[in-house]
């Protein structure tokens, strides 16, 4: 269990930062960045879930439990000293990606095929995961960045790419009674208007 009781330590005035296994890197860290992103991602979960029925929220809080282990995945650099650390070492598994695509699945069952591409937004619900789906491409791309240096879970790369279609297919649910956003390719050249 964490217990925090103090919440300003001044160990990062300097500009760097702890990651879990106790190194000590710069806050713009490649790595910091990524797992600073997974948690801008949280708190736009958080946003969603305040218009998400009970169905959703729960699905969503589901994931934001995730996305706090996969931010300690993330943060743990050498993946082949994980027996060597003092805990159980936190990684995403194969499992967590695919509980998301069976949800993939069991949403999109119910939604007709895609015709067009789909603006972001219609209702807030779907206006606020479409905004939680790129912030998750570019968690996604931090993430990337560092599974190619070959330090980084491929397991929580996999998730992020399955979690950003996760919220595209949620939006589209979202928007269920009002339907989808349609792109009007070139709609406005010329000067003419988009069609209403």
């Amino acid at each position: 269990m964490v217990v925090l009781n103090r919440i300003y330590t001044r160990t990062g005035d300097k500009g760097d930062t702890a990651l879990s296994d106790g190194s000590r890197v710069a806050k713009h860290d490649p790595r910091v960045e990524a797992y600073g992103t997974v948690d801008e991602l949280n708190a736009t979960l958080g946003l969603a879930r305040l218009h998400a029925d009970a169905a959703l929220a729960e699905q969503l809080s589901v994931i934001q439990n995730e996305l706090f282990d996969l931010g300690a995945d993330l943060s743990r650099p050498h993946m082949d000293r994980d027996g060597d650390a003092p805990y159980p070492v936190l990684r995403t598994v194969q499992e967590q990606v695919d509980r998301l695509e069976s949800e993939i699945d069991a949403m999109n069952a119910a939604l007709s095929p895609l015709r067009s591409f789909i603006l972001p937004g219609g209702s807030v619900l779907a206006a606020h995961l479409h905004l939680c789906r790129t912030v998750a491409r570019r968690a996604e791309r931090r993430a990337t960045e560092l599974a190619q240096g070959g330090d980084a879970n491929p397991v929580a790369v996999k998730y992020l790419n399955r979690l950003s279609d996760w919220m595209f297919v949620a939006a589209r649910v979202a928007n269920a009674d009002t339907g989808d956003v349609l792109w009007v390719p070139g709609a406005s050249r010329g000067g003419k208007p988009a069609a209403e």
